[in-house]
């Protein structure tokens, strides 16, 4: 599931906003001051809060480029630009071994409230998984909306991954008890389960995913786990707290960030990574399959920053 250049064009394309909204704020600080001091530092701090890096990142980075700019005795502010984009860059840094469940026939939950786009992420994954080789199967275990199996059927078959599902209204924990047991008897390389995004009734969303997890315990003690949030980017600051909230009744183990095309917020990728310790995993910027990618921190703030760098990075 590596990212190609297409894709790299697409993100370009895609963080235009995002990119309006921090980069040209900080380039006017670098260009709006000629010395380095504590003014600049808050002038830059603030742009970057504005632009959705959330404070703990911000702070982070503000606290690696005073101690570079000691270091290296950096006079002029425009210097510290790079230094500023190497910050981000640290701060994103996932490594490959955050990607090694994919050969380890994980079962992944995925959860999401509702309208993030958490079926259309899990059909994208099933049909990119697809793709690569591997036998995919889906457990339509969010059986509490009523639209959510026919929606991910739509995409089991585009993906020519299998569907597992149940009665609207019946236990999620059955459908994924199903589920396991058709992954084992066909030696599927990942089941996908799908998930109600309940957040608003925690208490039941907590016993749901906990019966989920027994399930998958007793009967698939061998695979690999893996719980991925999925969460709109458009929405920012917002879709942090929705992934404290998860994280208070789930071991997530990575953020999908969806939605990333046309929205100013695309700092979110930033600060989920700092302020929550979880690995941004997949990032998607577009509605087709192939618009959903494993996060490269190396490409988004080379997207980001220097675009036109696609060439050397590519």
């Amino acid at each position: 599931m590596e990212a190609g250049s297409g894709f790299f064009d697409r993100l370009v394309s895609g963080l235009n906003k995002t990119r309006d909204n921090i980069v040209s704020g900080m380039d006017s600080v670098f260009g709006g001051f000629s010395n380095i001091d504590e003014d600049f530092y808050e002038e830059l701090g603030e742009v970057m809060i504005i632009g959705d890096l959330g404070v703990k990142a911000t702070y982070d980075i503000l606290d690696n480029l005073k101690e570079k700019v000691k270091e290296r005795h950096i006079r002029e502010p425009e210097a510290c630009r790079e230094i500023l984009i190497e910050s981000i860059r640290d701060q994103m840094s996932v490594g490959a071994v955050q990607y090694e469940f994919e050969e380890m026939y994980p079962v992944i939950l995925v959860v999401g409230v509702n309208g993030v786009g958490k079926t259309t992420t899990i059909g994208k994954l099933a049909g990119q998984y697809s793709a690569e080789g591997k036998r995919v199967i889906i457990a339509a275990a969010d059986t509490f909306r009523a639209a959510a199996g026919e929606q991910l059927k739509e995409w089991a078959d585009r993906a020519h991954a299998e569907l597992i599902g149940g009665q609207e209204g019946s236990d999620p924990a059955a459908v994924v008890y199903d589920a396991v047991a058709a992954a084992k008897a066909r030696h599927a390389d990942i089941l996908l389960c799908d998930t109600a995004g309940r957040l608003h009734n925690k208490k039941n969303l907590m016993e749901e995913l906990r019966k989920m997890n027994r399930v998958i315990d007793r009967e698939y003690p061998e695979a690999c786990r893996e719980t991925f949030v999925v969460l709109d980017a458009t929405t920012g600051q917002n879709a942090l707290q929705q992934a404290r909230e998860f994280k208070e009744v789930a071991d997530i183990t990575g953020i999908i960030l969806t939605k990333m095309d046309g929205t100013a917020k695309g700092g979110i990728a930033v600060a989920v990574q700092a302020e929550l310790g979880i690995p941004v995993k997949y990032i998607g910027v577009g509605e087709k399959l192939e618009d959903l990618q494993r996060f490269d921190p190396d490409a988004f703030v080379n997207a980001l920053f220097s675009p036109e760098r696609q060439e050397e990075q590519m």
